[in-house]
């Protein structure tokens, strides 16, 4: 017999929990979640779990308090006898701190797998983490979904043709770059930045031409968007003909929107993982709530998971 499967969000993501859940063919289950006057959280289902397959949707922006509400609804849902615990981070937070890039440092992303599997969930499912060997961070089965089934339709939709090209705007999203350019069976460039210090860029350069191109940026995630737009410029000033950018996770915090608004890109595409602080002219959001659903429902089914995928 199926267990009965029961979705929750957290209080950050309920926005992007309703419309999976919808996708899916169900509403959101009830919680109740307390703060008290000191900032401490508390958390309760008002209905019962017990024998279900349970769906908790929490991003964490900012990853504090939504990754520590997330470990006390994992509790609470296996101390009320869920058959399963089944987290659902459409943004992974601290996955840029993926390995020991410098002396006496932490790994972020290691330190938020023992978090979520300390608490006894028994899965995770995410999309286009910053480094897909965060992975192997983790003991219980990870999801890995990959927004290339929602970004190249839209792409296709465009009809750049033959002029498209597509860039990466570091050495380190080559693999992803490169996963478009053979969908589209096209050629990709890199741009090859030094930084200076977190989020601040000293040089760049593009290894490759770009000469009357169409060019299709691509990356995981935007955050202050110094990468990106400084990219666009760059490619521009190598004769590209039109310069846009699709990263999955919109974080866009800083100076992001201004740098968006200002810069030579035709336009940004981002996903719903992290909503928008402010609207902009040049920044187009696509839903991967559908994505979602087919996932959660692929899992209950004990379907494929990559049958998903382009």
């Amino acid at each position: 017999m199926t267990p009965t499967v029961k979705i929750f969000s957290g209080t950050e993501s309920r926005y992007f929990a309703e419309q999976v859940a919808a996708a899916y063919g169900t509403t959101l289950g009830d919680l109740t979640i307390n703060r008290f006057s000191d900032g401490e959280l508390s958390v309760h289902f008002n209905e019962s779990v017990r024998g279900c397959e349970v769906f908790l949707i929490q991003s964490t922006f900012p990853p504090a308090d939504n990754l520590m509400e997330l470990m006390l609804l994992v509790d609470a849902a296996r101390r009320a006898s869920a058959h399963k615990v089944i987290v659902v981070m459409p943004y992974y937070g601290y996955a840029r701190q993926d390995r020991k890039d410098k002396p006496r440092v932490s790994i972020g992303a290691k330190v938020m797998a023992n978090a979520i599997q300390s608490v006894g969930a028994d899965r995770l499912m995410t999309c286009d983490l910053h480094a897909g060997q965060i992975q192997g961070f983790f003991d219980i089965p990870v999801d890995h979904l990959d927004g290339s089934a929602i970004f190249v339709p839209y792409l296709r939709s465009l009809n750049l043709g033959q002029d498209l090209i597509f860039a990466s705007p570091d050495v380190g999203g080559v693999v992803r770059t490169r996963s478009f350019a053979k969908v589209f069976g096209v050629e990709m460039v890199v741009c090859d930045k030094h930084r200076k210090r977190a989020n601040e860029i000293a040089s760049m350069q593009v290894i490759g031409d770009v000469e009357g191109m169409d060019v299709v940026l691509v990356d995981d995630l935007v955050d202050t968007a110094g990468t990106i737009t400084k990219a666009a410029e760059l490619l521009k000033a190598k004769g590209a003909k039109s310069v846009r950018a699709i990263a999955t996770h919109g974080v866009l915090s800083g100076p992001a929107y201004e740098r968006i608004e200002n810069s030579v890109l035709e336009e940004l595409v981002i996903s719903d993982t992290i909503p928008l602080k402010q609207q902009s002219s040049k920044i187009k959001v696509l839903t991967f709530s559908d994505l979602f659903a087919r996932a959660i429902s692929n899992v209950v089914t004990h379907d494929s998971i990559s049958s998903l995928f382009i």
